[in-house]
């Protein structure tokens, strides 16, 4: 083979010719992915985990090898189920050489539980396809009736999951008929016989909600639930369909259908069929608000009634009533005209009174005009009298000052010819006429002599 030869010419390379590490690994790698294309291995999974890029590392191995293992992030996130360890599993891989570490790995491109791979794929690709043709759609689901009048069951005549669903049924509610609708639910032509039941209860009409249930087992046993013919027999259905396949961790494409899915057949039973101890509480409890209700309404009808009866009076009765009411209302207004005209009179009493107080008496005003006049006429006359004595102090202080009368006593007032009032020897000149005023009359003199101040 190519590969081969190859790898022979590699390894024939003469002693004188060097190789880098990188050049080996990366002719190994070569050689290694022409010689081994995509391959299925089967093996145990070990040493899983997830690293933070979201790729997965792990091991693969059987009794006798193990090898290393990738999962890119792009390929892990289009699993629905999660890998662990333990696991046996069928991985699709390319086999290569990691270069930077020289270690032999396998790329793995899809991975399936080993065993049933082929079923489990089956399973997924109709539940696919049948979703995207909308037959899971929560709009179309149907609500399951409160109160059933009747129960159906599909499931295998001896089969243990309709022992359980009789079960709970008696110990919730054994008012509540049960027809069953015997089907096989395991083997060949098993489906055709489900769907065909399914068919039979809706065109009877017996019953208000449909329970399709069957004990735990493997994928294959219950591949029956898992075909398209029970998937679209259970969505045309027009009464609402309970699943009950199975334990809660089995899923069947018939859970996706139907419109509501319990994890077991008891469960379902219990989800259909109301508690009868329950209901006759709630019974009990509606009778008793309805009769007290009832106690109550009937107790306002009749104080009502009693109401009424007490309004219902004679006419003759209420005109007397009336005739009292008016006699009593011209009684009060003649009372209180009364009141307000008492009530006006000792106003204009008090109004009187309040203006006698505040105007003065004449008698008293005449007195004290008296009085004041006389006390102002002797303050008068004491005032004259100072007067007339500071005139005359004054007078008197006057005539010491008086110039007639120093000239009365012999002075005389020497003057020059200007007018000028001589005091000073000094100011006149020997020979200079002055004027001489007396105390009565003047006369004029010649200076002829002169002496000195201390003469």
């Amino acid at each position: 083979m190519p590969g081969e030869q190859e790898l022979v010419r590699v390894s024939k390379h003469s002693p004188s010719e060097i190789l880098t590490v990188s050049a080996l690994t990366r002719s190994v790698r070569d050689l290694i992915e022409k010689r081994y294309p995509l391959l299925w291995v089967t093996g145990e999974i070990s040493n899983f985990i997830v690293a933070k890029s979201g790729h997965a590392y792990f091991v693969l191995k059987d009794p006798h090898a193990q090898v290393r293992c990738v999962m890119f992030r792009y390929q892990q996130q289009h699993m629905e189920w999660q890998p662990a360890d333990g696991m046996q599993v069928d991985a699709r891989a390319l086999v290569t050489l990691y270069e930077p570490r020289g270690d032999f790995q396998l790329n793995i491109e899809s991975m399936r539980r080993a065993g049933t791979g082929v079923l489990f794929e089956a399973f997924i690709r109709l539940r696919d396809k049948l979703a995207k043709q909308g037959l899971f759609d929560p709009a179309t689901k149907r609500p399951l009736p409160a109160f059933p009048r009747a129960i159906g069951v599909i499931t295998s005549r001896g089969a243990a999951a309709l022992r359980d669903v009789l079960a709970a049924l008696k110990r919730r509610n054994p008012s509540v008929p049960v027809i069953l609708c015997p089907a096989p639910v395991q083997g060949e032509g098993s489906a055709e016989r489900i769907a065909a039941a399914l068919n039979e209860a809706a065109a009877r009409r017996e019953c208000d909600v449909l329970l399709l249930v069957r004990g735990g087992g493997s994928m294959e046993d219950l591949w029956a639930f898992n075909q398209e013919l029970v998937a679209r027999a259970v969505r045309a259905c027009p009464i609402p369909v309970v699943t009950g396949i199975g334990h809660e961790t089995d899923f069947t494409i018939a859970d996706f259908s139907a419109d509501r899915r319990a994890p077991t057949p008891t469960a379902a039973a219990e989800l259909v069929s109301p508690q009868r101890e329950k209901l006759l509480i709630a019974i009990a409890n509606f009778a008793e608000r309805l009769r007290l209700h009832a106690g109550r309404g009937l107790e306002g009808r009749m104080q009502l009634v009693d109401h009424l009866a007490r309004r219902l009076v004679h006419p003759g009765t209420t005109l007397r009533a009336r005739s009292q009411v008016v006699g009593q209302l011209r009684l009060r207004l003649a009372q209180a005209g009364l009141r307000a005209m008492s009530d006006q009179r000792w106003r204009l009493i008090e109004l009187v009174r309040r203006s006698q107080a505040h105007l003065p008496d004449p008698n008293e005003l005449l007195t004290k005009v008296a009085h004041s006049v006389s006390r102002l006429s002797a303050a008068a006359l004491i005032g004259l009298e100072r007067a007339v004595s500071a005139s005359a102090r004054a007078s008197a202080s006057l005539a010491h000052l008086d110039p007639a009368r120093v000239f009365e006593r012999g002075y005389s007032l020497v003057q020059k010819l200007d007018g000028s009032v001589v005091r000073d020897s000094e100011a006149v000149a020997i020979g200079e006429t002055v004027t001489l005023r007396f105390a009565r009359g003047r006369a004029r003199a010649r200076i002829r002599e002169k002496t000195g101040e201390t003469e």
